[in-house]
């Protein structure tokens, strides 16, 4: 039976920040590959380019996608079809500084579970400033010095894995009315894992109608950001990026797990002048900031909005005690307070059943602040089902 394509869907996202500051920050002659898992069926692509964080215009010299994988067998590499991606009617695409810029929608072919390959080269001297670090199973890409993009695989000599995502920012497919997204917007615990086990689980336990959308950037605070180049891969503070990332075609819902660095990050300007005191925020600010912020947002877009607790801390380098009465306070609102059409417990699933303040056993990543790879699976998991159907 043919299947009935009517709206378009984002199928894969990730936020897009300032990258890390580093002493080379031009790119030429690069070519960058992103492999993507799809979840949903369809007969339609368009692709969202971001360079939000960059002072200046970026221009992709060539652009294309083509099916890396089917879902039920592994493609040949004599049938690595690149279909280009164009803009206006154009092969290159010019993306203005701190702006975003929209594909044409360009025919192509998925079904559920396909991995498609986007990639991108870049001709000309190219400013890296906008990307975003992300991992998980799901996710990473590679680069490679020269005009690869529609080769079928990249030189190996020539070629590294990277986990920095560039310039590619969401991708929709026009697919089946009962499908939609699901945000997962956070900092630098959901720029790890847990999406990608989520959406591993999603595919185990037969959600066929739910795509993840990370929009997630590491070291960002709800309240405040940064303004010096040895932090500005921490990215934009809270108000300027939720407007921002929320831009999710097909969107249902938002789980917010967000506000840690608030509460981790000041340290005296006497230990490091860029973060002082003044910045650590009270339990009132913090519930205050998500609630103006984000919560009222999110409903102007007609989202449903859950709320993700704050891991535990104990041991992290920073760490004392009034940070985490914060912590515990901060997470009390966040369990119970009406403005949330529910609540994922995060800190629940991953605490010390006889030492709260702990992770459990196994959970700890070894920093005591970000979770193991065992743990971010017991995060995705205890995600309600009543959002994933």
């Amino acid at each position: 039976m043919p299947q009935d394509f009517t709206k378009w869907v984002a199928c894969w996202g990730n936020a897009t920040s300032i990258s890390n500051r580093q002493e080379a920050t031009y790119a030429k002659d690069l070519t960058l590959r992103y492999p993507i898992r799809m979840r949903f069926s369809g007969n339609k692509l368009r692709f969202h380019f971001s360079n939000l964080a960059g002072t200046e215009a970026v221009t992709i010299s060539e652009a294309c996608v083509a099916i890396k994988s089917h879902a039920a067998e592994n493609l040949a590499k004599s049938d690595y079809r690149p279909v280009s991606i164009t803009f206006g009617g154009n092969a290159q695409g010019t993306i203005p500084a701190g702006e975003e810029i929209l594909s044409d929608e360009i025919p192509f072919n998925v079904t559920a579970g396909d991995t498609i390959e986007i990639s991108l080269y870049f001709a000309n001297f190219t400013q890296m400033n906008a990307g975003t670090l992300i991992t998980g199973p799901l996710s990473g890409g590679k680069f490679a010095y020269g005009n690869f993009a529609r080769s079928s695989e990249l030189p190996v000599n020539l070629s590294r894995a990277t986990n920095w995502f560039y310039f590619l920012n969401t991708i929709d497919v026009f697919t089946e009315c009962g499908n939609f997204a699901l945000v997962c917007y956070g900092d630098s615990i959901t720029a790890q894992d847990w999406p990608d086990y989520l959406t591993l689980r999603c595919e185990r336990d037969g959600f066929k109608n739910v795509a993840i959308i990370r929009r997630a950037v590491c070291g960002t605070r709800i309240l405040r950001e940064y303004s010096c180049i040895t932090y500005a891969a921490y990215g934009l503070k809270g108000a300027t990026r939720f407007p921002i990332e929320m831009n999710v075609t097909g969107a249902k819902a938002v789980i917010i797990q967000h506000g840690i660095n608030d509460i981790i990050h000041p340290v005296g300007v006497e230990v490091n002048k860029f973060r002082p005191w003044s910045d650590m925020p009270t339990v009132e600010e913090m519930e205050e900031g998500v609630r103006e912020l984000y919560v009222k947002h999110a409903r102007t877009l007609g989202l449903k909005v859950y709320s993700g607790t704050l891991l535990p801390i104990y041991g992290w380098r920073t760490y004392n005690e009034n940070r985490d009465v914060i912590r515990c306070a901060f997470n009390d609102w966040l369990r119970a307070a009406p403005e949330f059409d529910g609540c994922v417990d995060f800190d629940k699933a991953l605490r010390s059943a006889n030492e709260p303040l702990k992770f459990a056993e196994g959970f700890d990543s070894g920093d005591h602040l970000h979770p193991s790879a065992k743990a971010y699976e017991a995060m995705a998991e205890c995600v309600p089902a009543e959002l994933l159907k």
